[in-house]
């Protein structure tokens, strides 16, 4: 059971607390993908990271990728959700476009790249290179789960 401070009195709830992410999958006419390498782990990944309260899904993207990779981005549609089990994290993935800026640096990525499709599969653990792959394709929005490591089969 979780706890939490109320009108100054202690208040328990199963309600279980979820923070919301979003990424998106950035796409160039030549068909490769925007990725960062992550300053805190070295991870390659799709740009992204936490919605704030008071904003949507897609003025997130915009402002996530332009923040970690100084890309502006059309965002198209939304290509998948994906809950990490373990950390109790949904992410929003969405397709999107370039429109303007240019690669980089930030607090975030220690590197900016354009990757093929295998170089993302190579490159990304499969909790990220599977948000790629679906993005990629035109049969979704996929939901997946995950516990940080392992995608769990689709139902």
């Amino acid at each position: 059971m979780l706890m939490y401070m109320s009108n100054s009195r202690r208040e328990t709830t199963s309600t279980p607390l979820h923070s919301v992410s979003v990424a998106g999958v950035v796409v160039r006419e030549d068909g490769r993908v925007l990725t960062i390498k992550r300053a805190d782990n070295g991870a390659w990944e799709p740009p992204g990271g936490v919605l704030e309260l008071s904003e949507t899904p897609e003025d997130g993207v915009r402002r996530e990728v332009y923040e970690e990779t100084g890309i502006k981005v059309k965002v198209e549609r939304l290509t998948g959700v994906y809950k990490n089990t373990a950390m109790g994290v949904v992410a929003l993935v969405f397709l999107c476009r370039a429109d303007g800026g240019h690669e980089q640096l930030s607090d975030e990525s220690t590197a900016v790249e354009w990757l093929t499709q295998d170089e993302v599969t190579t490159r990304m653990r499969a909790v990220f290179s599977v948000r790629v792959t679906d993005a990629l394709r035109a049969d979704g929005p996929h939901v997946r789960s995950h516990d940080g490591r392992t995608v769990a089969a689709s139902a």
